[in-house]
């Protein structure tokens, strides 16, 4: 009880300088839960973030791939080729549902199966060129053998195309025209034009007009049963776009990437059980094996380098106020002990030891930094969301690690400022500075 109230007077005649080691503490806890928080939920952030801009992993036929491999074919490019080549080599679309049976099947958001063939258009003003067009899924609500629904289509992966009129339906004559391609034609929404392909022929409805920044403005989307009708390929594609939520890649995703048979058995627990976009693609291909998936690899190193530089610089914060906060608790104290050292000499006068003043010094800035820190952890959890709802338009999840961490290293912190200043009790002589010396 005599300790506690000596820890108790010891503020009420310190009062401001307890209140700034404090504020000290509550400042650099918040910022430092603020930071923490961010790091640990960034990455989920920006994969959300990143799948706004298409799919992260496509999936094609084997005999392209190594095409694509040998003469360097750009994976990430637009599906609509200019070259004027129709594949040769295809998947079955009516296998594509099979992507949602995978161990990571909730990570895969959304995709979209494409046959990209050639075509004749002529248009009401007699207009006609060859052009290329891409049969897919814009909205479709699929039913799956686990009784679940889902809706996919490319609709939900080009959310940053700007569109003039409406989307085309699945299984209908509708089409949509690139900005480039209709201007060409002299094209509107509303109007019809006549697609031609060997001796096959059908009318379609244009119900948009899209505009897409890249080669696709060129193109024809419509659905995939009317381009598989005109190419006389039912049930066929040639390409799966697929948007994941994907964890960033690091050595060991690198290395799976290479040759998953060359890691251990721990490592590939590991890999096959994360969300690597490498390990998202190789369950792709077990579930089909007549294709190999790949991973958009702008995409994931965009990623990865946002990532990265991201939280380095949320921990250097932290580092840094962690930094400020210990210089300003070990001069708060060296200036507390300067004003204190009569009644620092006095209690070892009476028989107090160096230990049980050094005791009494470290409960009273404990007590105060413990209250400062639970005040700084609360507004740093208030802090956190906002720059979430601002940055990435949602709240931050806070999880208990943050918390842990923090506390820790505020102790640790804490701790070694008052150590520096502490050591100076074993310099005071009751003698000296009771005399005035």
């Amino acid at each position: 009880m005599f300790f506690l109230r000596m820890v108790y007077r010891s503020f009420s005649r310190q009062l401001r300088r307890r209140l700034l080691i404090a504020v000290t503490v509550c400042l650099s806890a918040s910022i430092a839960v603020a930071m923490l928080g961010i790091v640990f939920d960034v990455g989920d952030k920006l994969n959300a973030e990143l799948s706004t801009y298409g799919s992260n992993i496509v999936v094609q036929p084997k005999s392209d791939a190594v095409v694509s491999e040998l003469y360097g074919g750009d994976q990430s490019g637009t599906a609509a080729s200019s070259s004027g080549q129709d594949p040769t080599a295809f998947l079955a679309e009516s296998e594509v549902p099979k992507l949602k049976t995978i161990f990571w099947a909730y990570n895969i958001t959304n995709f979209a199966p494409e046959l990209t063939i050639h075509v004749d258009v002529t248009t009401g003003s007699a207009k006609s060129e060859q052009v290329p067009l891409v049969g897919t899924w814009f909205n479709k609500t699929l039913n799956l053998n686990s009784g679940e629904t889902t809706v996919v289509g490319v609709q939900g992966m080009r959310s940053w195309w700007s569109v003039e009129g409406n989307w085309p339906k699945d299984d209908t004559a509708q089409a949509m025209l690139g900005k480039d391609l209709a201007t060409r034609l002299d094209v509107s929404v509303g109007q019809s034009i006549q697609l031609s392909k060997n001796d096959a022929s059908q009318s379609i409805q244009v119900v948009g007009i899209f505009d897409s920044g890249d080669d696709d403005n060129s193109a024809i989307y419509l659905p995939s049963s009317v381009a598989q009708t005109l190419a006389g390929l039912p049930d066929q594609i040639n390409r799966i776009e697929v948007k994941a939520l994907t964890t960033p890649e690091n050595d060991l995703a690198r290395k799976a990437a290479k040759n998953p048979a060359a890691l251990s058995q721990d490592e590939w627990e590991t890999w096959y059980c994360t969300a690597y976009p490498s390990s998202i693609a190789y369950q792709i291909e077990e579930v089909l094996p007549d294709a190999v998936a790949k991973q958009v690899r702008q995409v994931a190193a965009l990623q990865g380098n946002v990532l990265n530089k991201t939280s380095a610089v949320m921990i250097l914060m932290t580092a840094l106020s962690l930094l400020a906060a210990a210089v300003a608790v070990a001069n708060l104290m060296a200036a507390s002990i300067s004003e204190r050292s009569a009644e620092l000499a006095l209690l070892k006068a009476v028989g107090a030891t160096d230990g049980a003043v050094s005791r009494l010094m470290l409960m009273e800035t404990a007590t105060i930094s413990l209250v400062g820190a639970i005040v700084g952890s609360i507004l740093g959890v208030g802090v956190a969301q906002i720059v979430g709802h601002v940055v990435f338009g949602s709240g931050v999840t806070m999880r208990p690690m943050v918390f842990i961490l923090v506390f820790v290293l505020l102790a640790v912190t804490v701790l070694a400022a008052s150590a520096s200043t502490i050591r100076s009790i074993l310099h005071v002589h009751p003698a000296e500075v009771l005399h005035g010396r």
